[in-house]
């Protein structure tokens, strides 16, 4: 049994069976490593940009106030990035001790954009991020924006770089298959495959969503624990601005991926939809119960008649291939892969809600004293990142059976000399050292969120008592 040919929900699965079965563990291990490391790069994304809007208005306007923001966001990416670097090692090796065979498949393929993440883009973001970090009290005001820009850039061209690789997996081109092996015929061709630009425009929009969300949340923190410095009140206004830009480009990318997966992962797309049949004018499910590998359950549900169709093709009565059209061996995992779509379409959804409403605080002027969406944007923080983790597990969930689509099976790609035992045993111990490097994230983070940014003439030091004056009956 494999679970990347989907779990019969009638075959019974003892804990034997997941115990001895190295591709089911293989996969859980890649999964437990990926989803904790991606926690982190979609924050550095969207800080890294916020932080270059705020030094674009330190230079153009010379107010000191955009300085002490920045220094305080700083301080806020390098905790992330750290933490992210730490975690992202793992993977690596996992390429060449759990999945060997899929690393000789494709390692002509893999070696040029793997590189080009390291050497172009990490070296660039931590080289600058360092001159930051450790000079720019010393730097001069042009080489100091430059230094966010370049920071920006890099974490930029290294989400590219990683989504060349993946997405080449979701929509292999520019290669031919020599000896067992995938050879790179054409370079331009591997790097822009089919979904690669619809890949990254909808992945840049999602982490400018959560680099905002994280702004506003910890900016909301402050102004409720009574500390709504001119930092914390300029950072709720940016945030929310640059949140709204970004959820509707989220919508606008994410309209052009899916219409991407419709016309090159057709299976894939039937299981996001919950579509089993073939039909002209598919509807869209808003609400059903999950669907199983035999079939949709009975119950109630919610649709818009013919509107998949619309939105894959643009015709609302154009066919769209259901799962009857391929083996029942290729079906994804449909459960799975149909809630993980549809919950980071809800989210994304309720997201743009939030940040409207928060426009529209402050556009009439409330913002600073709404504390109830204060609170609801502090418990909001989580929310992008989530949705983020849904949307990979549907593309990733989604591509099953195929470790390359269409190419090369999961089970194919395990390593032949790893048994179970031993990926069981170090699966166990990464979740350990995770689960200490989260919580010393945690605790970097609440330390410097607790310090607070630096306090401009107008506000009061948090830390000291009020003058008693401040809260007689004759001054209230």
């Amino acid at each position: 049994m494999r679970l990347s040919d989907g779990l019969p929900s009638n075959d019974p699965v003892s804990v034997e069976v997941l115990l001895l079965d190295a591709v089911l563990l293989a996969r859980l291990q890649f999964a437990i490593t990926i989803m904790f490391h991606f926690l982190f790069p979609p924050i550095s994304m969207g800080l890294a940009l916020l932080i270059v809007i705020i030094e674009t208005m330190r230079v153009r306007t010379g107010n000191d106030l955009y300085r002490r923001m920045s220094d305080f966001w700083l301080k806020i990416f390098a905790v992330n990035f750290v933490v992210g670097v730490a975690t992202g090692i793992v993977m690596e090796f996992q390429f060449g001790t759990n999945w060997a065979s899929y690393s000789r498949f494709v390692g002509d393929i893999f070696g040029a954009p793997l590189a080009a993440e390291g050497v172009l883009a990490f070296f660039l973001e931590s080289g600058f991020l360092g001159l930051l970090l450790f000079g720019r009290k010393k730097m001069s005001s042009a080489m100091r924006w430059i230094a966010a820009f370049m920071v920006w850039l890099g974490t930029t061209l290294s989400a590219f770089w990683i989504l060349v690789a993946n997405s080449w997996m979701q929509t292999p081109a520019g290669y031919t298959i020599v000896g067992g092996r995938a050879e790179l015929t054409d370079f331009a061709a591997a790097v822009f495959n089919p979904s690669m630009i619809q890949r990254f425009t909808h992945t840049l929009a999602s982490a400018w969503v959560c680099g905002a969300f994280v702004m506003i949340g910890i900016a909301a923190w402050l102004m409720l624990r009574g500390r709504g410095s001119d930092v914390a009140r300029a950072s709720l206004r940016i945030g929310i601005m640059v949140g709204v830009v970004s959820c509707f480009l989220v919508m606008l990318t994410g309209d052009q991926h899916a219409k991407q997966v419709a016309r090159t992962q057709e299976a894939k797309f039937a299981a996001m939809e919950g579509l089993y049949s073939t039909r002209p004018g598919a509807p869209l499910i808003l609400f059903s119960l999950p669907p199983t590998q035999e079939g949709p359950r009975e119950g109630p549900e919610l649709v818009i008649t013919n509107f998949t169709s619309f939105l894959a093709f643009g015709n609302f009565q154009a066919p769209v291939k259901g799962l009857d059209e391929f083996p029942r061996e290729e079906w994804p995992p449909i459960a799975l892969t149909f809630l993980s779509f549809h919950n980071m379409v809800i989210l994304g959804n309720v997201m743009l809600l939030e940040v409207l409403v928060g426009a529209w605080l402050l556009w009439r002027g409330k913002l600073d004293h709404s504390r109830r969406w204060l609170r609801i944007m502090l418990w909001s923080i989580p929310l992008p990142t989530l949705a983020i983790q849904f949307g990979w597990a549907a593309a990733e969930i989604g591509r099953q059976p195929w470790i390359v689509y269409g190419v090369m099976k999961t089970s194919d790609g395990v390593s032949k000399v790893v048994s179970a035992p031993e990926i069981l045993f170090s699966t166990i111990l990464f979740s350990l050292i995770y689960a200490l490097l989260g919580a010393l994230w945690i605790f970097l983070l609440h330390r410097e969120v607790d310090h607070g940014p630096e306090l401009g003439e107008g506000d009061m030091n948090p830390h000291e008592p009020a003058h008693p004056l401040a809260t007689s009956p004759a001054t209230a």
